[in-house]
C-alpha cells in the first residue's frame, strides 16, 4: 500500500503544480502550529496539502507507521477548489487517495 500511496501524493503533487497551486517558497513555521481542521485559520488549503498533508503521510510512511484507517479530504477540496479550473482533477486525485488510504490499500484507484 505505501508505494500506491507515495504514487498518489507524487501525482498530486504534480497535479498542484500544474494548477500553478504549489508554492516555491515554505510558510512560516507558526502557520503549521495552527490547531484547526486543515490549517484553515493560517493556511490555504493547497498550502495545507503542501506543507501538511503531504509530508506527514510521506513521513508516517517512511518510519513505519499505520496510516489513518479514515480519512475525508476530497470533501474539501470540492469547496476549496472551486473556481479553479483543474477542479476536477484534483477532487479526483484526492477522492483516491482518501479511498486507498481508508481501505487499507486494498482497493485500487
Amino acid at each position: 500500500m505505501s508505494q500506491q500511496v507515495l504514487q498518489h501524493l507524487a501525482e498530486l503533487e504534480s497535479q498542484l503544480q500544474q494548477a500553478k497551486l504549489w508554492q516555491a517558497e515554505p510558510v512560516e513555521a507558526q502557520a503549521l502550529a495552527s490547531t484547526q481542521p486543515f490549517c484553515c485559520d493560517t493556511l490555504r488549503f493547497e498550502q495545507w496539502l503542501q506543507f501538511v498533508f503531504i509530508p506527514k503521510i510521506q513521513q508516517m510512511i517512511q518510519a513505519g507507521q499505520s496510516l489513518p484507517t479514515n480519512i475525508a479530504i476530497a470533501p474539501m477540496a470540492e469547496v476549496a477548489f472551486a473556481d479553479y479550473p483543474q477542479q476536477q482533477a484534483l477532487f479526483s486525485k484526492l477522492n483516491e487517495i482518501d479511498t486507498v488510504i481508508s481501505a487499507g490499500g486494498e482497493k485500487s484507484c
